[in-house]
């Protein structure tokens, strides 16, 4: 992005919160966790994998159990007696996002609920094609950008095989794919981009977390795989959430897992970091692990466009702390001499405006010819916690987001809240802007919203941002008069603050889920690095009314042209 272009973009944009002192951080008294693989190998080409196939019936169905989490301190009531004061409580304006292109993904395969996300890599200047890269609950597809399948799909687990374990045998969910855009190619040589993989290794004990790495940015080939134990193998290490942080200086995986002790009592969250560089060349790298007793629900930062964080900085997580602020730690990994390594919880915690989680945490969101309620999911935030770095991008006199500065760090993320009396919905999407214009880095919120236009309930969530400072936000969409559908809504820097535009419906849905409460899980909105504007998303859906047999959509836009 040309510094002509940033500046003219985000000038209009006021900061409304001011920026205090930089942030104190607190050591975490206990030391970190090193560990490495309890195994390693490489895979076969992922395209001559069996197949997958499911031919099975209701009695054959596996149901992952729910994400648990522990109560909030502040937990609020299912309705609260005043409105959010985030609140949008009509649409904003109509920007006209070009919808480029909108497919079908995996469907039902006898797991429920279906963990849909996606990742999206370049496209290759020569032979035009891009991939995109889809995981559900115990499936892995390949498309090109035009929806096109490259292969067939294939069983999760079959990629790592060559493992044995748990990760050879168990297709255990909580699926997560990644495209490091910043990697070399590998073997190809020449090109950028590897392919990040990873599920839970097991449901029972020994748990495990298997991860696979793509060895070029053809992610129907070759991938490093590993199996780590996180913490402690009678730890279940659930909801994994990775992120990529390729700073020049001890490159980075992060990822957070909340802990089970025997996989039912809840004992606090992980936060990782694993070595990018040993994984990339097939190495037996590092995992360095912190546990944290202050809640869970943690999401790692991970990096959007080409800008790389600085050569040293921190890798970040956040959750929230209470129904007013966000809890940040930071990490600073050491991989050469990982024991080293350290966890801060940066004080005090950044205040957000009250909130209240929808549905208590729990199931309320109605759904058309059916007294089934869905899960909100309300209890986290939603993945994921993208990261952007603007600060190679602006001029010396800078302009960063109305502001001066020429550092300019931001990320967004969101949650399911209840948006209070105002409406009747009992779900909307509660979204933040952090932004930092400080070195070392100090977050604050410079914008947030609930969006909560009218009666249909919003949640299920994921945001992103693209070159040109726009936001977007995909989610589900449902009442007791539309179906579960896939949508999302967008705004320019220029749009109010705290306030989104339109909405783009991605799928309609055709039906109600009747079976179970699950939905699912979490969804995925992403960049694609090729233009650094496209937003392309995935989600669930029912094309028709039915116990288990899901579909997911994966679709694409564009923010229209901005005032």
């Amino acid at each position: 992005m040309k510094p002509s272009r940033a500046t003219k973009l985000f000038a209009g944009l006021l900061v409304v919160l001011a920026m205090p002192d930089l942030a104190l951080a607190q050591d975490v008294s206990n030391a970190p966790t090193v560990s490495h693989p309890s195994s390693r190998t490489v895979s076969p080409r992922l395209s001559d994998l069996p197949d997958a196939h499911w031919h099975g019936s209701p009695m054959d169905l596996k149901v992952h159990p729910r994400p648990l989490l522990p109560a909030l301190p502040e937990r609020a009531a299912v309705r609260p007696s005043t409105s959010d004061l985030a609140l949008q409580s009509k649409p904003g304006a109509a920007l006209t996002p070009a919808s480029k292109t909108a497919f079908g993904g995996i469907g039902a395969n006898g797991s429920i609920p279906g963990d849909p996300n996606i990742a999206v890599g370049q496209t290759n200047p020569l032979t035009g094609v891009g991939y995109i890269v889809q995981v559900v609950n115990t499936e892995i597809a390949v498309f090109d950008k035009s929806g096109n399948l490259m292969m067939p799909t294939k069983s999760l687990s079959s990629l790592w095989a060559p493992l044995g374990g748990g990760c050879a045998s168990n297709n255990a969910g909580d699926p997560v794919v990644q495209y490091d855009n910043l990697a070399p190619d590998g073997l190809n040589g020449g090109g950028t981009g590897r392919w990040i993989v990873t599920q839970l290794g097991s449901l029972s004990a020994p748990y495990s977390q298997c991860i696979a790495v793509s060895q070029t940015s053809d992610p129907t080939g070759y991938y490093n795989l590993y199996s780590y134990t996180v913490l402690n193998s009678n730890y279940l290490n659930d909801y994994p959430k990775f992120g990529i942080w390729p700073t020049a200086n001890n490159p980075a995986y992060l990822a957070t897992y909340n802990l089970f002790q025997n996989g039912h009592k809840f004992i606090g969250a992980a936060l990782c970091v694993y070595d990018r560089t040993a994984m990339l060349a097939n190495l037996p790298a590092a995992q360095i692990c912190q546990k944290v007793a202050d809640g869970g629900g943690y999401l790692p930062a991970d990096l959007d466009g080409a800008n790389p964080p600085g050569a040293n900085e921190r890798g970040y997580f956040l959750s929230f702390n209470t129904t007013n602020s966000l809890r940040m730690y930071r990490v600073a990994p050491k991989f050469l001499a990982p024991a080293s390594a350290t966890f801060a919880q940066v004080i005090p915690d950044i205040s957000v405006l009250s909130f209240a989680e929808a549905c208590n945490g729990g199931s309320c969101i109605p759904q058309p010819m059916t007294r089934r309620q869905l899960d909100s999911l309300g209890d986290r935030l939603m993945y994921r916690l993208a990261y952007r770095d603007f600060s190679t991008a602006l001029p010396t006199a800078g302009n960063c987001f109305g502001t001066t500065s020429v550092i300019c760090e931001t990320m967004v993320v969101n949650h399911s809240v209840n948006p209070g009396p105002l409406g009747s919905a009992n779900a909307g999407v509660r979204w933040y802007q952090l932004l930092s214009t400080t070195s070392p880095p100090k977050y604050n919120v410079l914008q947030q919203g609930t969006y909560a236009p009218d009666a249909t309930n919003r949640w299920m969530g994921s945001a992103a941002m693209d070159q040109n400072g726009n936001i977007a936000l995909g989610y589900s969409a449902s009442s007791g008069s539309v179906y579960p559908s896939v949508a999302a809504t967008y705004r320019c820097p220029t749009t109010a603050p705290g306030k989104m535009g339109g909405e783009l419906v991605i799928q309609p849905g055709g039906g109600s889920q009747t079976g179970l409460s699950r939905w699912g899980d979490y969804s995925a909105l992403r960049v694609d690095p090729t233009d650094d504007l496209t937003f392309w998303y995935t989600n669930q859906w029912y094309a028709q009314t039915s116990s288990y047999v899901w579909s997911t959509a994966i679709g694409s836009f564009t923010v229209g042209t901005c005032p």
